[in-house]
């Protein structure tokens, strides 16, 4: 028997669930379907099981500070439209208790399970004889259109077919495979010739080759801020520098903790600049952020009795500067007897530490995919495709957010400005 619905949203994670209950409350009736057996896994282990859900620093006027893609400007439309304070209300209605720990980040106090239950509980709240039928797990075999006077979608699901007037995509991307991620929504695309941007891993670990990193593998597991890029930058005087990317800067910089793994670099510093970065490109690293490194050394040799290793801690763990002083024997004496144009030296490696990583950890370890569904294949305003009826919504779009809750946000305004649309065209047939 087939079941007629007038969405059938494929993909029951954050934008999916999102959407799912938005369109319900205006009066359609949904069939959100997923092949995942657990609801939203993603949101569930999504920032160490408290779900970093927005950012309040987003600027959605400028979405080019916090979102990459072929064209982070697409975004704007949906981000303009339903704002991190429209999450935040959504949630206080709820009565869902959160905080904010970082940079904007909010995160929910108890754990991500409060913000799942809002998100279900909203899909059960249509209204104008709108429904949310939750079908999961159940995977999608194929989807057809028919373009007759009255154009519609055939899906063949393992619960049965369906038949609807609009298809949503929300499958995500294929970052974090063990919890069920997917190539599909490119396939779909791919099926009714639209454009799909070439994926890789993004907010991902970087590796290195085995050998090149062995000196460094006994650092695993120390952390400390520092400036990262993918390439040289100013001032020279090492004074600091203002906090995150600038426009101006290409490409961008951040600000964050970097943590040292058996092998390679991970933390929020490179889990951002991971993003941007490609195969054969070097990060350029400030292990002393905001100082005169040299400069404050030479003063400090006026002074110090003790070994260079030891006054070094002021700035660094003990780990690395006993790593780093390995390097020369000059470096290996008391403070006051090593030259200045040594001083000078090292200070110049732990500013400016250039090091090529070998690749990253993989969809394994992303947090999020680049790439995806063409931005020039979707209507800014509504996520249509050129496809008619054919919706994508979320991470299957080629828009990346920053480490620090943007993607989450692009999920709530991509799928919101898509339920708006499905409202504001399917009741009026």
């Amino acid at each position: 028997m087939t079941t007629t619905a007038d969405v059938l949203i494929v993909g029951a994670g954050a934008a999916g669930l999102f959407c799912a209950g938005v369109a319900a409350q205006r009066g359609l009736q949904v069939v959100l379907l997923d092949h995942a057996s657990k609801v939203a896994e993603k949101i569930r282990i999504s920032g160490g099981g408290r779900s970093n859900f927005t950012n309040r620093d987003l600027d959605v006027r400028q979405p080019h500070r916090h979102f990459l893609g072929e064209n982070p400007a697409f975004s704007r439309s949906a981000l303009s439209r339903y704002t991190p304070a429209d999450f935040i209300a959504l949630l206080q209605q709820h009565r869902v208790p959160f905080h904010e720990k970082h940079k904007g980040q909010l995160f929910c106090d108890r754990s991500s399970q409060d913000l799942i239950d809002v998100l279900l509980r909203e899909c059960e709240s249509g209204a104008a004889g709108g429904h949310v039928h939750h079908w999961q797990p159940c995977g999608l075999k194929s989807l057809r259109f028919h373009d007759q006077a009255e154009a519609y979608y055939e899906a063949d699901t393992d619960r049965g077919p369906v038949r609807a007037r609009a298809v949503v995509v929300a499958t995500g991307g294929l970052s974090i495979p063990q919890i069920g991620a997917s190539d599909l929504g490119y396939r779909l695309a791919q099926q009714f010739q639209l454009e799909v941007v070439p994926t890789r891993p993004a907010l991902v670990p970087l590796t290195f080759d085995p050998a090149v990193w062995a000196p460094f593998a006994a650092l695993a597991g120390l952390s400390l801020p520092v400036d990262i890029g993918l390439g040289p930058w100013g001032p020279p005087d090492g004074s600091p520098r203002a906090k995150g990317p600038r426009r101006d800067e290409s490409p961008p910089h951040f600000d964050e903790d970097l943590l040292f793994t058996h092998r390679g670099l991970s933390g929020p510093a490179v889990l951002q600049i991971s993003s941007y970065w490609q195969a054969g490109q070097d990060l350029h690293i400030n292990l002393a952020p905001g100082h005169d490194l040299a400069s404050e050394l030479k003063r400090l040799k006026m002074s110090s009795k003790r070994r260079l290793d030891n006054e070094l801690t002021q700035w660094f763990p003990s780990r690395l500067a006993d790593l780093w002083t390995q390097g020369q024997s000059v470096w290996q004496r008391p403070l006051a007897d090593i030259p200045d144009r040594a001083l000078e030296d090292l200070a110049q490696q732990l500013t400016s530490w250039s090091v090529k990583p070998g690749g990253t950890e993989g969809y394994k370890k992303a947090e999020v995919t680049a790439g995806g569904v063409s931005t020039r294949m979707l209507s800014q305003q509504t996520l249509e495709s050129r496809q008619p009826g054919l919706y994508f919504i979320g991470e299957v779009v080629d828009i990346t957010g920053w480490l620090g809750g943007y993607n989450f946000q692009w999920a709530w305004a991509s799928a919101h400005a898509c339920a708006q649309a499905l409202a504001a065209s399917l009741n009026r047939l």
